[in-house]
């Protein structure tokens, strides 16, 4: 979460939106945010995002038309997100 926060304005500058999505609880997510110094919005999933996209952490590039682009487990490096949000 701290590299998406680090390079907000990177992805700003693509009109790219970054959300974060867990099913932890709303509260859970506010000190989360405070802690990290995140600006960018934490989604509290009620499990149907989890079963229509996976466990775990996991980065999806979205166009404005809901199709997935881009796919990418574990933590993603920045550089290649922007490169993939440059080409849509």
């Amino acid at each position: 979460m701290q590299a998406f926060r680090n390079d907000i304005a990177r992805f700003a500058k693509l009109d790219a939106q970054v959300l974060g999505v867990s099913t932890d609880t709303l509260d859970t997510h506010l000190n989360f945010a405070r802690e990290l110094g995140l600006s960018f919005p934490l989604l509290v999933d009620d499990g149907s995002l989890r079963q229509a996209y996976g466990i775990g952490r996991i980065t999806y590039l979205v166009d404005r038309s809901g199709v997935i682009r881009y796919v990418q487990k574990g933590m993603p490096e920045n550089d290649r997100l922007i490169d993939e949000l440059g080409a849509l």
